[in-house]
């Protein structure tokens, strides 16, 4: 089943930010970051274990989890520590100043 919502405005997360948003239905917040203008959106949640990456420290298209320092690409969402590991991502698209996310 898809859901596609709308998840926050553009100016809501400036270039080199992120932020989660809370989606009625869903358990935890969808993050949105903001890398040099190109939005992603992916799980706020670490997949090693339930800590929120809102949080964490980035550098360029990597994001670490503060809590055990396992590191995500936003892009891809490839763990750089476990191959098995996998950060969500959600299809995003950007309706006149709107960001709408579909989750699966």
């Amino acid at each position: 089943v898809h859901l596609r919502v709308r998840i926050c405005r553009v100016d809501e997360v400036p270039p080199g930010e992120r932020r989660g948003f809370r989606v009625d239905g869903v358990s935890h917040p969808v993050m949105v970051t903001n890398l040099d203008g190109e939005l992603i959106a992916t799980a706020s949640m670490c997949p090693h274990e339930d800590v929120s990456l809102v949080e964490g420290a980035q550098d360029g298209d990597w994001l670490t989890c503060p809590g055990h320092g396992y590191e995500f690409n936003l892009r891809s969402g490839r763990c750089a520590h476990d191959p098995r590991l996998v950060l969500p991502r959600y299809p995003l698209s950007v309706i006149g100043d709107e960001v709408w996310v579909e989750l699966v």
